[in-house]
C-alpha cells in the first residue's frame, strides 16, 4: 500500500508561523523505518504493509505532538494488494502514458 500523509501541529508553532521543525521530526521518523518513502511540499508518502506503515505515521504523529497541544493529520492511501515497488512505479507509468501521447514533434513538460 502507499499512503500519502501530512502531519502538523497546531496551536503553537514558530513566530513566522512554520511548522518545518515539526514535520522535520516526522520526516525523520519515516526515513529511519527503512521503508520506500517520498517527501514534497505537501505530503509525505510511505510504501509499506498496512500494520507498518501506519506504525510509521503513529510515530510521526507522536514526535509532532511535542510542538503543540493539538496536532493536524491528513492521509490518502491507495491499497493494492500484491504490488510493490509502486512508489515509483505509478509515475514511471504516468510518464511512459505522456510520451506516448505527445503529438509528433513535440515533447512531454517537465
Amino acid at each position: 500500500m502507499l499512503v500519502a500523509f501530512s502531519v502538523a501541529p497546531s496551536g503553537s508553532h514558530d513566530d513566522d508561523g512554520s511548522v518545518h521543525d515539526a514535520v522535520a521530526a516526522a520526516v525523520r521518523i519515516v526515513r529511519a523505518s527503512g521503508l520506500p518513502n517520498h517527501t514534497d511540499s505537501m505530503f509525505t508518502t510511505i510504501e509499506g504493509d498496512w500494520d507498518e506503515v501506519f506504525a510509521v505515521i503513529k510515530a510521526a504523529t507522536d514526535a509532532v505532538g511535542a510542538w503543540g497541544p493539538r496536532v493536524s493529520l491528513v492521509l490518502k492511501a491507495d491499497i493494492r494488494a500484491g504490488r510493490t515497488g509502486e512508489l515509483t512505479g505509478k509515475v514511471e507509468r504516468l510518464e511512459t502514458a505522456l510520451a506516448e501521447a505527445a503529438p509528433s514533434g513535440a515533447t512531454a513538460a517537465p
